[in-house]
C-alpha cells in the first residue's frame, strides 16, 4: 500500500489506548491525531507523538484524517458521529452505538444518506474463533439451529464501582455495559430476535442498577435462546474468562455459549462440535466432540484492518451501523421487559 490510512482517535481512555495499540500493529494505517479534553487523558495522548485536540470539531477542521474512531462516552456517540458524517469522514464508533436506539437510527440514516461509512466496534465478530463458529453453523454442521444458551457471569470487585460513581447508577448495570456484546454475537450466529421476555434483580450491594438478569429470546429462524448476565457471581463462564481475547483476564478452559442444532451442537469459544457417532441423532448412541482448529489473531487489529479496507472501498463493514442499532434495540427490549414483565416484540 503506497499511503497509510490516517486515523484519529477521539477519547483516550482505556479503550482509546487499546485502539492506538491496534493501529500500531496494523499494516497500512497510522495514528495522526487524538482528541482528548480531559487532563488525565491528555498526558497519555501527548506521549503518542501526534497532535492532541480539545474538540472533535477542531480536529476535523484541521483535516488530514481519513477516518475517526470514537471511543468517547456513549452519550456523545450520536452527536460526534453526526459531526464526522457531516464532514464526509468515515467513522468507527465504539459499542453501544448510542444510549437510545431512536437516536442511533438517526446516525445510521444520516450516514446512509451521505454515503459515509459507519462501523460499530462490536470487535468480537472480528475474532477468528467467532468467524469459524459462524462458518460451521452456516455450513450446516449442526443442522437447523434450535436453541442457544449464553452465560455471562463474573464478579466485579467493589473497587471497580468505587472508581466511578456512574457505575452504580440505573442504566449502568451489566445488561447495558456487558450483555450488549453477547447479544450481538447471538444475533450474528443465530439470526434476528423477534421477541424478548426478561427478569432482573436489583444489586445486592445496594446500587441503583441491576446485578443479575435473565432473558428468553425468540429468533426469526424459529430458534429460542436464553441468556443470563451477572457482575456479582464468581464463575468461569463468561467470554472474558473463556476466550483469552484480552490478557488482563485469567483464562479458563470452559465455554460460555452452547448452540444446539438438529444434527449436533457447538460450544463457544472452545469450538467443540458434538455429534452422535453413527451420523444420525439418537440419544441412545454414543456422542463425542471434535475440536475445530482456528486462527489466533487480535480482533481489535482485525477490526482496524476492516476499517482501513472499508475506507479504501475494498470491503464492507463487518459490523455496520445498522447492525449496531439492531443489537442495541434488543438490549433496550431486555431492559423494558425486565421492568414491566411484558413480552416485547421487535418485529
Amino acid at each position: 500500500m503506497e499511503t497509510d490510512i490516517r486515523l484519529s482517535i477521539a477519547g483516550f481512555g482505556l479503550v482509546g489506548q487499546r485502539h492506538a495499540e491496534a493501529i500500531r500493529q496494523g499494516a497500512g494505517v497510522k495514528l495522526v491525531s487524538i482528541v482528548e479534553p480531559e487532563k488525565s487523558g491528555r498526558s497519555l495522548a501527548e506521549n503518542q507523538g501526534v497532535p492532541c485536540f480539545d474538540k472533535l470539531e477542531d480536529m476535523l477542521s484541521a483535516g488530514g484524517v481519513d477516518g475517526v474512531i470514537l471511543s468517547t462516552p456513549n452519550s456523545l456517540h450520536v452527536e460526534q458521529g453526526l459531526a464526522c458524517v457531516s464532514m464526509g469522514c468515515p467513522v468507527l464508533v465504539e459499542k453501544p452505538i448510542a444510549t437510545d436506539s431512536a437516536e442511533a437510527l438517526k446516525l445510521v440514516d444520516a450516514a446512509d444518506k451521505a454515503q459515509v461509512p459507519l462501523l460499530v466496534g462490536h470487535h468480537r465478530r472480528h475474532n477468528p474463533l467467532i468467524q469459524q463458529a459462524k462458518a460451521l453453523i452456516d455450513a450446516g454442521e449442526i443442522g437447523e439451529v434450535r436453541g442457544v444458551q449464553a452465560t455471562c457471569w463474573f464478579y466485579k470487585p467493589d473497587s471497580y464501582f468505587d472508581q466511578a460513581d456512574w457505575r452504580k447508577q440505573k442504566g449502568a448495570g451489566p445488561i447495558s455495559v456487558n450483555l450488549v456484546h453477547d447479544v450481538d454475537l447471538m444475533r450474528y450466529l443465530c439470526g434476528e430476535v423477534l421477541s424478548v421476555r426478561a427478569v432482573a434483580r436489583r444489586s445486592i450491594r445496594g446500587f441503583e442498577n441491576e446485578d443479575i438478569a435473565a432473558a428468553l429470546l425468540e429468533f426469526a429462524t424459529g430458534a429460542v435462546g436464553t441468556v443470563t448476565v451477572s457482575d456479582s457471581i464468581a464463575a468461569p463462564w463468561s467470554w472474558e474468562l473463556t476466550s483469552g481475547e484480552y490478557p488482563v483476564y485469567p483464562v479458563t478452559q470452559e465455554s460460555c455459549y452452547q448452540i444446539g442444532g438438529s444434527k449436533g451442537s457447538l460450544s463457544v469459544p472452545d469450538l467443540r462440535l458434538w455429534k452422535h457417532g453413527n451420523g444420525e441423532p439418537d440419544w441412545w448412541s454414543p456422542i463425542s466432540a471434535t475440536a475445530t482448529p482456528r486462527l489466533a489473531t487480535d480482533p481489535l487489529v482485525n477490526q482496524i484492518l476492516n476499517f482501513r479496507d472499508v475506507i479504501l472501498g475494498d470491503a464492507s463493514p463487518v459490523v455496520s451501523g445498522m447492525q449496531g442499532y439492531l443489537s442495541l434495540r434488543v438490549i433496550e427490549a431486555i431492559q423494558k421487559a425486565a421492568e414491566n414483565g411484558e413480552t416485547i416484540r421487535l418485529g
